[in-house]
This record gives structure tokens, sequence and C-alpha cells, in this order.
């Protein structure tokens, strides 16, 4: 399993080009690329298509680590 974005780069493709190929949106598909965006079923099926791959080739778990908050919340007087 690769990145989406190996696999761009090895068919010489840009973010646009994927896009069009997949028919989803510009900014949605840079978001994917990216690790920013985890792609429903339709949308991996769509871009592993327009790369000539499976989707179970493609690794499409995030990139960027989750931040947690901390905070009160509606325990309000109370320290955490």
């Amino acid at each position: 399993m690769k990145p989406i974005a190996r696999y761009m780069e090895e068919k010489g493709i840009d973010v646009g080009q994927l896009a069009a190929a997949a028919g989803l949106d510009r900014k949605l598909v840079e978001a994917i690329v990216k690790g920013n965006f985890t792609p429903s079923p339709s949308q991996r099926q769509r871009l592993a298509a327009a790369l000539g791959v499976s989707t179970g080739d493609v690794s499409w778990g995030h990139a960027v680590p989750v931040q947690h908050m901390r905070g009160n919340g509606p325990q309000v007087g109370r320290s955490t």
C-alpha cells in the first residue's frame, strides 16, 4: 500500500488532473492527497479508478494528527 500522492507521482499527474479524471472537486482531492480528509468509499473507488489501481492498493488514512483540545466543557466551575 502506498499513499495516493505516490501513485500520482508515478503517473505524472497533478491534483487538478486527478480531480477531473475522478469527477471530484479539486479542493476535496487536494485535502485527500494531503491527508487532511479521509474519503468515502465511493470517493475512494473513483480516485483509485482514475489512477488505474484498486482501492486496497492505496493507504487512505489521515496523515495529520488529531489535536485534542482541553477544556472544562459543561462542568462549569470545576477544574480539570
